[in-house]
């Protein structure tokens, strides 16, 4: 996808711009939360106090030649990004280049008593936690009632919305009933997901790339323990981030916190909890944390191995806004570009749900992106309030 005028890469050093927000005020605002979320010692304040500094002021520097990821991020753009300010290479590199400078300053490399320790962890189980989960994970015992069709059409819902306060509605027998209304959609190819799904037989394979940990997660696992137990899905593989990631993003230990999340929650989410968690012991479902999950590059330069794994899935579900900007490309696309020439590069038939949370925005109908633009200037672009699925299936 080259680099043209029509679809220029997302920067963040145009002040006013979402991307410049996030790295000039939602940057130093993490750095702050995780200040405070840990009795972290005299070293690691001084390291968040020099991390502060430079990634508002200063330039990206080279890692310690002993760092243990210095070979990926020097294939990733390292070399050609030292001495450059934050805010003048690429928005994805530079946020994922944020991401882990923190976990250094915190020590999560070790060695020593914090190596390991996820500095995003309260704030996670906090959600988790919560009183809304529990209302949440209730109106499954609910939705168990209805047709499975209904039931998968609310579960692919949750899933799409994640965290969003509506999730319980959507949910519960009201919600399967209304959900195709989802007046918060600008594209829906939900009949082609499920048309993949189906013409499999019950041999499918299905990838899940997910996003966020906590009240996101536990949905996605609800979907994936329904589409086995449905029969649509004989095999799934649930990719998730091999350290802590923008805050909030799934690892594996964030797949063991829900799957207890769900077990301790009786009623039907602990049903759902322990089909999942035996699912994992006998291999129908796996986890797989690649590097290149945390890499700071579109997918459509994921190496080879990965590559191989996503090509004969049946699909692959790509989870959330980060991973749709790594899907399509993080560029400022005219929002009518088409959605399957920007993930052409993909090696299989592949599904985005997203909540719309950044600039980055393809396959929209001209009527729908006036309509929209007209209503809602360019909120609409980044405000959680609307969301898509897309689909792209070779042949």
């Amino acid at each position: 996808m080259p680099d043209t005028p029509s679809a220029p890469l997302l920067l963040g050093n145009q002040p006013g711009s979402f991307p410049h927000s996030v790295l000039a005020e939602r940057h130093p605002a993490i750095i702050k939360q995780v200040r405070e979320a840990f009795p972290y010692e005299p070293a690691q304040h001084r390291a968040l106090d020099e991390l502060l500094l430079n990634c508002t002021e200063g330039v990206i520097e080279p890692l310690p030649s002993d760092a243990p990821d210095r070979a990926h991020w020097e294939a990733w753009g390292l070399p050609e990004y030292t001495g450059r300010s934050w805010f003048d290479v690429p928005w994805l590199w530079s946020e994922s280049w944020f991401y882990r400078q923190l976990l250094q300053a915190v020590g999560w490399f070790g060695p020593g008593p914090w190596q390991g320790i996820d500095p995003f962890r309260p704030f996670k189980l906090a959600e988790l936690d919560s009183a809304e989960t529990d209302e949440e994970l209730a109106a499954l015992d609910d939705l168990t009632a209805r047709p499975a069709a209904e039931q998968a059409q609310a579960l692919l819902h949750g899933s799409l919305w994640g965290n969003r306060a509506d999730l319980g509605f959507r949910l519960s027998a009201e919600g399967a009933r209304d959900a195709d209304a989802a007046p918060g959609l600008v594209a829906d190819d939900s009949d082609r997901l499920w048309a993949l799904l189906d013409h499999a037989d019950g041999g499918a394979t299905l990838c899940l790339v997910a996003d966020n940990a906590g009240r996101e997660l536990v949905p996605d696992l609800l979907l994936i323990a329904h589409l086995m137990e449905s029969g649509r899905v004989g095999r799934a593989v649930l990719h998730v981030k091999p350290y802590p990631y923008y805050v909030s993003d799934a690892t594996t230990a964030d797949v063991v916190d829900a799957l207890r999340r769900l077990t301790a929650a009786g009623g039907a989410a602990a049903g759902y909890g322990r089909r999942l968690w035996s699912a994992l012991s006998d291999g129908r479902l796996t986890l797989r944390a690649h590097p290149f999950s945390s890499a700071p590059l579109p997918y459509e330069e994921m190496p080879a191995d990965l590559r191989a794994e996503f090509a004969p899935a049946t699909l692959t579900i790509v989870k959330g806004d980060l991973n749709y900007r790594r899907l399509v490309g993080d560029r400022l696309w005219a929002p009518t570009t088409p959605f399957a020439d920007v993930t052409a590069h993909f090696p299989g038939p592949v599904a985005a749900l997203r909540t719309l949370k950044s600039d980055v925005i393809t396959g929209l109908d001209a009527h729908t992106e006036a309509a929209l633009d007209a209503a809602e200037d360019r909120r609409w672009r980044t405000g959680g309030t609307h969301a898509l699925i897309q689909v792209r299936a070779p042949g």
